[in-house]
């Protein structure tokens, strides 16, 4: 079968032609503004890209076109189609689809299926609970929104390790909508016998009116689970609690709290498991910060539920590398110390400058680099949050050019510890200005940032040695 995916460099459709391609199918793929790493992934796998949403790649004439969720039907100031390959798929009657609906058919179909959701925390459990179950021998199909480390690639198809078993296939469940022509979220379509409820909070304010909204689509993933299914759920949430509430068919197992079947006793970096308030193993890694032990009891309840011990996943996650984009360390110039995470939520910034203080001096500086660029946050949904979220940075600063809202009075209640920039050239030189040898310099945005993690190593690898 030929495929050619629409937005092909979006973290899940990157790794779902990466899929498409291991199975033996034809991929192409068209795409604007792309940026690494996916772009890189793609292009090594040997996958053709095109720039734009041109009409004239109905030539390819593919058996299928594979929609991601960046098309809409949306028109440009001068009433052009904004997406001109899909006004022309529609009026041919071209056979399309869904990634979601073509992976559910054409990969998920007879494995067992374990879903990540959350608002938080997705890519990096998805990527622990695959590699607990490599190491465990168990061969298993991924598809993670981000390239683990230890495995170096987003995605890859698996096979049972015996002829009796199930394959497995660890995917990371976004609720986020599935098409402009399918609104439902994407998790419903993979029909998971194990399912990981992280978090849940409010976010995704374009496609969701309230967090309400997003619980009902969390019960729907519920229903989905079969009767012999886990559902493995968060006991610190209470918007878990209510969608568990509104009805579960199926075993149910809690970690975080100190009443949940799996908790944790002692240090983020450093901490036994405990299973029913009995210590079973015990987890030693490089990673740091409350989130990540979270994710990490997640990751260990989920894989007891395919056979694999809290001992042997306890040492699978002891070399755990986490995932690209996940504080990241870029360079490192003078002493200064450059990061790059994905964080864009203000939840996810703050556990994630949490994360990063718990694991350096306590005389050390945080500089933290951010760019409101969700869908989220551009709405300014979430704006008064962010004094909050940066409550443990030493100083902050924002990009904010193409917002609609004032940025500057969001981070008033800062003062002078916020600077606000409208380019990514003058944010590198408010950071670049006041960085001091010791100090470390973390970007984060769950987009390219305008490569400024390159271009602030440069700039303080030229600034005056007093700096």
């Amino acid at each position: 079968m030929h495929i050619h995916i629409l937005g092909i460099c979006g973290t899940f459709m990157g790794g779902l032609a990466a899929l498409a391609r291991e199975a033996g199918h034809k991929v192409t793929g068209c795409d604007a503004g792309v940026y690494p790493p996916m772009s890189d992934q793609l292009r090594a796998l040997g996958i053709d890209l095109i720039e734009g949403f041109g009409a004239e790649q109905m030539a390819l004439a593919p058996d299928m076109y594979v929609v991601g969720n960046v098309v809409s039907r949306a028109r440009l100031a001068d009433g052009s189609a904004k997406f001109p390959l899909m006004e022309a798929i529609l009026d041919a009657g071209a056979p399309y689809t869904s990634g979601p609906q073509w992976l559910a058919e054409h990969v998920l179909q007879g494995r067992h299926v374990l879903a990540v959701a959350g608002t938080h925390g997705k890519t990096t459990t998805t990527s622990m609970l695959a590699w607990i179950l490599e190491c465990a021998g168990l061969q298993p199909g991924f598809l993670v929104g981000g390239v683990p480390l230890n495995f170096g690639v987003s995605a890859r198809l698996g096979h049972a390790s015996a002829p009796e078993q199930r394959p497995l296939f660890v995917i990371e469940a976004d609720e986020y909508d599935t098409a402009f022509f399918d609104k439902r979220s994407k998790f419903v379509h993979y029909r998971p016998r194990t399912a990981i409820l992280n978090n849940l909070e409010f976010d995704h304010a374009d496609i969701f009116d309230n967090l309400a909204a997003i619980e009902r689509q969390f019960h729907h993933l519920v229903r989905t689970v079969p009767p012999s299914g886990r559902v493995v759920v968060n006991g610190l949430e209470e918007s878990l609690t209510r969608v568990l509430h509104s009805g579960c068919w199926s075993e149910v197992r809690s970690f975080g709290s100190a009443v949940s079947d799996f908790s944790a006793e002692g240090e983020p970096d450093h901490f036994t498991v405990l299973q029913h308030g009995q210590a079973v193993a015990r987890v030693q890694w490089a990673l740091g910060g409350i989130h990540n032990q979270l994710n990490a009891l997640a990751a260990i309840a989920a894989a007891e539920h395919v056979g694999v011990s809290p001992a042997v996943a306890a040492q699978a996650l002891s070399q755990f590398h986490n995932v690209k984009r996940r504080m990241e360390v870029r360079g490192q110039v003078r002493d200064i110390t450059v990061y790059d995470d994905f964080a864009h939520h203000p939840t996810a910034i703050r556990t994630t400058v949490d994360g990063l203080r718990r694991q350096i001096s306590p005389a050390a500086r945080i500089l933290a680099v951010f760019e409101p660029r969700s869908n989220t946050m551009k709405l300014g949904t979430m704006k008064s949050q962010l004094p909050w979220s940066l409550e443990q940075t030493d100083l902050a600063f924002c990009h904010a050019g193409g917002l609609d809202w004032d940025a500057r009075a969001a981070l008033a209640p800062m003062g002078e510890r916020a600077q606000v920039a409208d380019t990514i050239a003058e944010l590198v030189a408010q950071v670049s200005a006041v960085a001091q040898p010791g100090d470390h310099i973390l970007c984060m945005s769950n987009g390219g940032f305008g490569g400024i993690h390159g271009q602030l190593l440069q700039a303080l690898q030229h600034a005056p040695a007093s700096v």
